[in-house]
């Protein structure tokens, strides 16, 4: 059995996983009537906005299905430009189906763990999982499938060599990363500009609780946890897994007179590995008698990591003679991913220093909270960076040393290695929002302190795990990135007769050096700047709604949450088109003006600056998110104190950061390094104005 049909069925297992936990979920007490009319509201949001943003999505990937069916051409007896359309219209709907699967199995997970917290903290927790492992089940078979399932569709039943394949699917990266882009800018877009109207007006200016149900916006807040998080998140992923694999295997091409076809299939089963130890691994997730969350939840990423890692072992046993260094290529991914949690957990955590140092300075005001939060982000972005780096050296050896002698091949391996922890890592991810809205619902619901006690504990530990979650996809770009860029100059070579030589001396490579590191500067500035404008439109509501409907303060009336959700969906909707056009325009404007060279120095300079940049605004965010709980908590006066007040303004400037402008920066870098892979052969001999 070929390794493409061994993918093909383990993804096919690790869906039939999803739906068999599905149908568990749907097993559990919904709880009261109230508790379901809350929900309800919730999941009715969500899945409008989701509807409504695929209508707009779908109006864009039908344009540019055309454009690349009709600009690529044929390639002897193929059609490259026809196939790689269809590839790409495949990696949308697969992406799109990945975002709306997590999105769905949120809403009907959510309520379910506010009920089971009414038993115990393990059911709530066991619910949670289950409803995140859905998501991440779901985009680890998803993405596999569409990988594995084209490649042997082009390669074994239409006959088109290996190398015109990886050129083919190229287009089913474009397509998820299509999608990733939107879901992440349009999700981020919602989400903070709900919870920010939600926070200013409600906890600032009329001093009621998070969630309160008396604030008009609170409905729109927890669908934009759904819209944000579950189906932002996943598209990302899903999209991360996509591209590196695809430039991984685009790079093996290149070594075929080596090894055959095994150095392009390697990330296929290192993908189908890892299905089978994240299901493995969901099963340790328990709370021991400690009933500690946290330790939970990293032992399930821990037995992910090792079961992998075995497996890994006799993959590169089998496919390269047990070469010791391709498998101390995947070892470094999985390294990665544990040191990018635990840097990103000390800058974000409650635990540590940094958030304990921005709570202290919210006593003495909101401006040095802000000041505090900017040094400790700031800060924070060192960590990642030496990690990265230090992947990029050790990985580059061992593929150096290895029997490919290919350097460049040792990073695509760890790359792939680490986004293949995507099932379990977007199940920690997914655990979050899932936990923040039954807190919510347990809130508006007015249930015992005892059912409050247990979802603020698992909401905590939620705030975390989005945390570091993020730290993983901003890292796992970065290195998705560098893969990329290597695969854009393998493409080039192919075309230029001359050789293809980066001199920093070249002008045209100083002009996308200098577009390129400006680029996300712009991109989250126009991210920022539409939450702004959202939240202002809530802020204005909720006031027009606690000012004109009598009785909501006293809880005598109800709100008009609808209001709410309308308004902030119709803004986020509107909002996603100018960046995406930047991202999607501004490689081919690059490219067909100043010539390829250009084009590689943009690729640099977005690479460097959108990966500093996204590391400081997510930290920074998280921080500033964890230091408003940690004086929720008791600490430095508690609720309703003036450090309270601080935090929460800091908190609020933190939202687009680490939710908005941050994590929708590593589909800016992934989209313009996909368009760049595909406009390469139809810019490769462009001399541009230089």
């Amino acid at each position: 059995m070929s390794i493409p049909v061994i993918a093909i069925i383990l993804s096919l297992l690790s869906l039939a996983y999803a739906i068999f936990l599905i149908t568990q979920i749907l097993k559990k007490n919904s709880g009261t009537q109230k508790m379901q009319e809350i929900a309800a509201a919730i999941e009715e949001g969500a899945m409008a906005f989701i509807h409504r943003e695929y209508k707009t999505i779908a109006i864009f990937a039908i344009i540019i299905f055309l454009i690349i069916g009709f600009s690529l051409g044929s390639k002897g007896k193929f059609n490259i430009g026809y196939l790689t359309a269809i590839s790409f219209l495949v990696g949308a709907i697969l992406s799109a189906l990945a975002g709306y699967i997590g999105m769905r199995t949120a809403v009907k997970s959510n309520v379910r763990t506010t009920h089971g917290a009414k038993e115990s903290l393990q059911e709530a927790l066991s619910i949670a999982v289950k409803g995140g492992s859905v998501s991440g089940l779901s985009i680890a078979g998803l993405g596999l499938l569409g990988l594995s399932g084209l490649y042997y569709i082009y390669t074994k039943k239409l006959g088109i060599p290996v190398e015109t394949t990886m050129q083919i699917l190229v287009g089913l990266g474009f397509g998820a990363s299509l999608v990733c882009l939107f879901a992440r800018v349009a999700g981020g877009i919602y989400t903070k500009a709900a919870d920010v109207g939600a926070d200013l007006v409600g906890k600032v200016e009329a001093g009621i609780p998070e969630d309160d149900p008396r604030n008009p916006a609170v409905i729109a807040d927890n669908v934009g946890d759904n819209v944000g998080d579950c189906a932002g998140m996943a598209a990302d992923l899903f999209e991360t897994y996509i591209v590196t694999s695809i430039a991984a295997m685009l790079i093996g091409v290149s070594l075929n007179e080596q090894v055959g076809e095994n150095a392009v299939v390697l990330p296929l089963i290192i993908g189908a590995i890892s299905i089978i130890a994240s299901i493995i691994a969901t099963f340790f997730i328990k709370v021991g008698k400690n009933q500690n969350i946290m330790k939970a939840l990293y032992k399930g990423i821990t037995v992910n990591a090792l079961l992998s890692a075995i497996g890994f072992f006799f993959a590169v046993k089998y496919l390269f003679s047990g070469d010791l260094y391709i498998f101390l290529a995947t070892l470094i991914g999985l390294a990665v991913t544990g040191l990018i949690f635990m840097a990103t957990e000390y800058y974000t955590s409650t635990q540590f220093g940094p958030v304990r140092r921005i709570a202290k300075a919210s006593e003495t005001g909101a401006g040095t909270n802000i000041i505090i939060g900017l040094g400790e982000g700031m800060l924070s972005v060192v960590p990642i960076l030496a990690i990265i780096v230090l992947a990029i050296i050790f990985a580059y050896i061992f593929g150096e040393r290895s029997m490919l002698e290919n350097g460049v091949y040792g990073i695509a391996i760890a790359s792939v290695s680490m986004l293949s922890m995507a099932g379990m890592i977007v199940t920690l991810d997914s655990y979050g929002p899932i936990t923040d809205n039954a807190g919510g619902i347990a809130e508006m619901a007015e249930l015992p302190e005892s059912v409050r006690k247990i979802t603020d504990a698992l909401d905590a530990v939620g705030n975390t795990t989005k945390a570091v979650t993020k730290g993983f996809a901003i890292g796992s770009a970065a290195l998705a990135a560098v893969v990329l860029m290597q695969a854009y100059k393998e493409e080039l070579v192919k075309y230029v007769t001359t050789g293809f030589s980066f001199d920093l001396t070249n002008p045209a490579v100083l002009v996308g050096l200098f577009i390129g590191s400006v680029l996300p500067f712009i991109f989250s500035s126009v991210c920022m700047t539409s939450v702004g404008k959202a939240a202002n439109t809530i802020v204005e509501e909720v006031r027009r709604q606690f000012r004109e409907i009598a009785g909501i303060m006293e809880g005598k009336a109800k709100p008009d949450y609808a209001a709410c959700v309308d308004i902030v969906t119709k803004a986020a909707l509107k909002q996603m088109i100018v960046p995406g056009i930047i991202a999607v325009l501004t490689p081919i404007l690059v490219g067909f003006i100043f010539g390829p060279l250009a084009l590689a120095g943009l690729l640099v300079g977005v690479i460097v600056s959108g990966f500093g940049l996204a590391v400081f605004m997510s930290n920074t965010g998280g921080a500033w998110d964890n230091a408003k709980k940690y004086i929720e908590g008791g600490e430095h006066g508690g609720k309703g104190s003036a450090a309270h007040k601080a935090a929460v303004t800091g908190d609020t400037v933190g939202d687009p950061f680490k939710d908005t402008a941050g994590p929708a920066l590593n589909a800016l870098i992934k989209v313009i390094n996909t368009v760049a892979l595909i406009i390469a052969p139809l810019i490769a001999t462009i001399k541009g104005i230089f």
